[in-house]
């Protein structure tokens, strides 16, 4: 699934892309990915309206118009928005430029959502997410507050969106691991010591995947349709039963927690 470096990686691309173009015209080829209240009529309240501004919160990449409109795409597990790629048979929705570009979201399993909304649903969605990782507020004793408040496991709370926004199950594994911070580990027992190791890790390891445009296994890619590279740089996740980078100890991989792949190391995390 896209998380924070992947989206914000699409996101910079479409940026670039798109700002300053106008939509001639909006086809959907599936409906089901369509949430909100302005799903009807979707593409024809966006004929028309200018590409302002291409940015990323959390895990969705917002596509912001002209007449106050804008477009929030979550890709999820198989999602894409590919520019200048032709539609096939996975094409969910397409955008049309005036100057022939176009813009495709792809969804091979259509887990993904497309929601458009004015300003107050853009305020209501930007509300219902915590802190970005990224951003100047996001200090060590931010996260010792937010770890605080919780009795559950630190990584389940790490990926809370609505605590911290963006952080998904690749990262959420590699920062925990490279601050040495067992993941089963309460989140309320974390000293401010082990906050200021975990949010300098998880910063870092944010950053470097956006450097890497991002991590591929199997379904992600960009908006030109090429690969993310930090899977190459990955010690934890998708690694277990191979040796900890660090000791050599063999890294443990379980589904306890949430349900969700958790590769850790038993000497270096605690």
């Amino acid at each position: 699934m896209p998380e924070l470096p992947e989206t914000e990686t699409i996101a910079r691309d479409l940026a670039e892309l798109l700002t300053g173009r106008v939509i001639q015209e909006v086809s959907v080829h599936r409906e089901d990915v369509l949430r909100g209240p302005l799903a009807s009529g979707f593409g024809e309240r966006q004929a028309g309206l200018e590409v302002l501004r291409v940015w990323r919160r959390a895990k969705t990449v917002v596509m912001s118009l002209s007449g106050a409109h804008h477009v929030l795409v979550t890709p999820r597990f198989t999602g894409s928005l590919q520019y200048e790629t032709t539609p096939d048979a996975y094409a969910v929705i397409t955008w049309s430029f005036h100057d022939g570009s176009r813009l495709v979201y792809r969804d091979v399993r259509r887990l993904g959502t497309v929601t458009l909304v004015d300003d107050h649903g853009l305020d209501a969605f930007d509300r219902s997410l915590g802190i970005e990782p990224l951003s100047p507020g996001f200090t060590a004793t931010t996260l010792s507050g937010i770890l605080r408040g919780s009795g559950a496991a630190v990584k389940k709370v790490l990926m809370e969106q609505r605590r911290i926004a963006g952080v998904g199950n690749i990262y959420a594994n590699e920062a925990l691991h490279r601050a040495g911070v067992d993941p089963s580990r309460a989140a309320s027992t974390l000293t401010l010591a082990d906050a200021e190791r975990l949010s300098a890790e998880l910063r870092s390891v944010l950053t470097a995947g956006i450097e890497a445009r991002g991590t591929t296994f199997r379904d992600y890619r960009d908006a030109r349709n090429e690969r993310g590279g930090f899977a190459a740089s990955l010690q934890a996740y998708g690694r277990g039963g191979e040796p900890c980078v660090h000791c050599g100890t063999r890294l443990t991989e379980t589904h306890a927690i949430d349900g969700r792949s958790t590769v850790f190391c038993h000497r270096c995390q605690r």
